[in-house]
């Protein structure tokens, strides 16, 4: 077989959670670019249509639906909306998240749970809705999106410790997962990118930009195409034979 065929998703349904803006709307745009058809959720509703509309003009079929990762329900309805649309979902990407900066002896269990519920609870949630559906199809692509922040720890300069620890969960999650549903031909990956400027990210980095470039052997933030190759691949014939693995994307910076 050719190389090609082995990354061609056209035929495919792709599902995308915080899909709408920065790395979801890359990866986004990279699985569309190779033929699969979207559909992104978040809570907010109005960025995801926006951006279902520009993918649309690529020729695939992208559908927006508010969603609110944290509630069973909520998730419920975006599976049945999709497979009332499409009849399958192959590729699950669990890309929302969120963050909130406080020094550790700070934080309350509010602003805790909310980081926690979110990236890490939303992906298991959304996982195990969209896994009943693979699991019956006996195939499926589940791509979790990790951090470098979950492989260690950070200095005192960025007191982010919940989404540190959603990150690393989010992982050994990854791992557990891919054991468990290796048996229905699930593959079950990890992306854990680096620095990359996005709505979350953008102020930490304008505040550390020289510090944190310092600790990137490529000498750079990540770009808006440096995530595309590893969803596709990972979403893709590609990886058949890869699971529980960690795929990271950090310019060096881990090395």
């Amino acid at each position: 077989m050719k190389s090609y065929p082995l990354f061609d998703l056209s035929g495919r349904v792709a599902l995308i959670t915080g899909g709408s803006v920065g790395l979801g709307r890359q990866m986004a745009e990279g699985l569309a670019e190779m033929g699969a058809n979207l559909v992104l959720c978040a809570r907010k509703k109005e960025r995801c249509q926006q951006t279902a509309e520009d993918l649309q003009k690529m020729g695939v079929r992208a559908l927006a639906f508010g969603c609110d990762v944290k509630d069973p329900a909520s998730i419920r309805a975006v599976v049945e909306k999709t497979l009332n649309e499409f009849g399958q979902i192959d590729i699950l990407i669990n890309n929302a998240g969120t963050s909130w900066g406080a020094l550790t002896e700070d934080m309350t269990l509010e602003q805790w749970h909310k980081v926690i519920e979110t990236n890490l609870t939303g992906t298991f949630l959304f996982s195990q809705a969209v896994g009943k559906v693979m699991i019956s199809r006996h195939r499926g692509k589940i791509i979790n999106i990790a951090s470098v922040a979950g492989m260690r720890g950070s200095p005192p300069s960025f007191s982010a410790i919940g989404y540190s620890t959603s990150k690393g969960g989010i992982i050994i999650f990854t791992k557990d997962l891919a054991c468990k549903w290796g048996m229905y031909n699930i593959q079950v990956n990890a992306i854990a990118p680096g620095w990359f400027p996005t709505d979350m990210s953008e102020k930490v980095i304008q505040r550390n930009k020289e510090s944190l470039l310092a600790n990137i052997p490529l000498g750079r933030f990540g770009g808006p195409n440096d995530l595309k190759g590893a969803a596709i691949f990972l979403a893709s014939d590609a990886s058949d034979f890869v699971t529980g693995h960690t795929l990271v994307v950090d310019g060096g910076q881990s090395a």
